[in-house]
């Protein structure tokens, strides 16, 4: 499914100049359907893929997010906001929206911007071999937005291997 899906996502992006976030995870959705043969009927396979991507226009200073299942976590001046993704993934889907929700954000210099799988947060582990959860997560990426990038990354790892312990890591993260 990824190496199916970058490749579909290479071309949509070489073949247009300008896009949407949203367009993209539209043209990639219809794609992937075909690709699979997803007609929607009953008992045909119904894999599909969660995303979250991102457009960047530096000269505008904007961000354009869309996202399949996958949130995007951006610190502004100090406070921690979420852009929820909506619920429905790349491929066939039952209850599926014409359009994926585009959002346009206004960035500046020194905003921090994440994105991420649900790998993480989805992991189980702990004391009850429970979900991380992505309450966790969040709570996490706030309270050490202000450290640098690579203690971030050192703290995310650290996290997530005390947190799955034993246990076998269920997805990428």
């Amino acid at each position: 499914m990824s190496t199916l899906g970058i490749s579909t996502l290479n071309e949509i992006i070489i073949s247009n100049i300008e896009f949407k976030a949203n367009t993209v995870l539209k043209l990639l959705r219809e794609k992937i359907k075909t690709s699979l043969h997803q007609t929607g009927k009953e008992g045909e396979a119904t894999d599909g893929m969660d995303m979250a991507f991102c457009v960047l226009n530096k000269s505008k200073k904007l961000l354009q997010y869309s996202g399949a299942y996958n949130p995007l976590f951006i610190v502004q001046g100090g406070e921690f906001k979420e852009y929820k993704a909506d619920r429905m993934p790349i491929g066939i889907y039952y209850d599926e929206k014409d359009d994926f929700t585009n959002y346009e954000i206004n960035i500046t210099k020194g905003d921090t911007i994440y994105i991420c799988t649900d790998g993480i947060y989805d992991q189980f582990g702990g004391p009850d071999g429970s979900k991380y959860k992505k309450a966790n997560l969040k709570r996490l990426l706030a309270d050490n937005s202000h450290r640098s990038m690579a203690e971030q990354r050192t703290i995310l790892e650290n996290e997530f291997e005390s947190w799955k312990g034993s246990c076998e890591q269920i997805d990428d993260v």
